[in-house]
């Protein structure tokens, strides 16, 4: 793919760039450029771009406005300390967007043509990759969201035929400041989020917009996070609002609620093949709330933990609900070398020995 440049001519200056760099947040900030892919019928995927950042301007008929077709990933670009920028398994995210673009009806971005537009937006502002090693250490990162969606002004209820693919960047901070600590979690028993044959293992929108009631109910009841269950049952766990679980047995096994209905998670199929690789078996089947209720309570289940873009790994606290709480495991010692071993590798700062890692610049 052919990708054209045309450069920001007032830049954020190295002064400004510094102070947000010192203390990013998330998703607040973003870099100079994006970048622009369009896709029609007669044209496929055509003019490429890497232009300054700033608004679109959208007709009041644009579709994505009405029916909600779009799709889109979440990943980061890491600074190791010799300088260079790498991103973390790039074309499992293209494979994925690949999957989601299947099941919202949206014509399939090659793998390489995403690799390619990733890797050009971060070449093209890798000033604003966050230096941990020059800072004294850290997690922080350059997040990147491309997205695609449907462009076309039509009001119609048919697959767009103008599509729009996009990458933008924000620099993000550490997502636990003081240190980590387990998040607390509230099991929504008034909402599900996807049901067999929906939306849910794809990455878009309207998944998180399901999402957002009973994340709001969980906030009120002092939780970090909600829990949902399956759609049939009310039975099975599936995902969190933003991350996937996992469940630490005695014996050394692992155990995390098999996909269909929800997301397939690269951090979570990392942790798959990493736990394997430290000697621990890993399931994916259906996990009842029973049996993460009675596993603490025995003490059959050591350690749960949550996964995802942002938090990488976080130890899983307290489960509250109206019947009452599920106290945290005691342990978080897989927990925490999984974690260290995943970080380690994305910041460069232990040895890639799945060849995850993908040199940028």
């Amino acid at each position: 793919m052919q990708i054209s440049t045309t450069a920001n001519p007032t830049p954020v200056d190295d002064a400004r760039l510094a102070e947000i760099l010192a203390n990013p947040g998330f998703g607040t900030h973003f870099t100079d450029h994006m970048l622009t892919v369009e896709w029609t019928p007669d044209a496929g995927w055509h003019a490429a771009r890497i232009t300054p950042y700033g608004p679109l301007t959208l007709d009041p008929a644009t579709a994505v406005l009405h029916y909600a077709q779009e799709t889109f990933e979440g990943m980061k670009a890491y600074r190791h300390e010799d300088g260079s920028v790498w991103t973390f398994r790039p074309e499992q995210n293209a494979a994925r967007m690949v999957r989601s673009s299947q099941r919202l009806a949206f014509p399939e971005l090659p793998v390489d043509d995403f690799v390619a537009c990733v890797d050009a937006l971060v070449e093209a502002d890798q000033r604003w990759v966050p230096d941990n090693a020059a800072s004294g250490g850290g997690e922080k990162s350059l997040y990147l969201r491309p997205f695609m969606f449907a462009s076309e002004t039509f009001l119609g209820v048919r697959p767009a035929q103008h599509v729009t693919f996009m990458v933008i960047a924000s620099p993000a901070g550490a997502y636990f400041k003081g240190g980590i600590k387990p998040v607390n979690l509230w099991l929504s028993e008034t909402f599900t989020r996807a049901g067999r044959g929906g939306m849910g293992a794809a990455k878009t929108g309207g998944n998180y917009a399901a999402s957002l009631a009973a994340q709001r109910e969980a906030i009120e009841q002092g939780c970090d996070q909600v829990v949902f269950l399956d759609d049939q049952e009310f039975r099975y766990i599936e995902e969190l609002g933003g991350m996937n679980l996992f469940f630490v047995h005695r014996d050394g096994h692992v155990v995390t609620p098999e996909t269909g209905t929800i997301l397939e998670g690269i951090t979570r199929a990392s942790i798959i093949e990493l736990a394997g690789k430290l000697g621990h078996a890993v399931e994916e089947r259906k996990v009842s709330i029973d049996e993460w209720r009675d596993g603490v309570a025995s003490g059959d289940i050591t350690e749960v933990f949550a996964c995802g873009t942002a938090a990488v790994v976080t130890p899983v606290g307290e489960l509250r609900s109206p019947n009452g709480v599920t106290p945290a495991p005691a342990s978080t010692d897989l927990t925490m070398r999984i974690r260290e071993a995943l970080v380690g590798m994305q910041f460069g700062r232990s040895e890639d020995t799945f060849g995850w890692m993908h040199k940028v610049c």
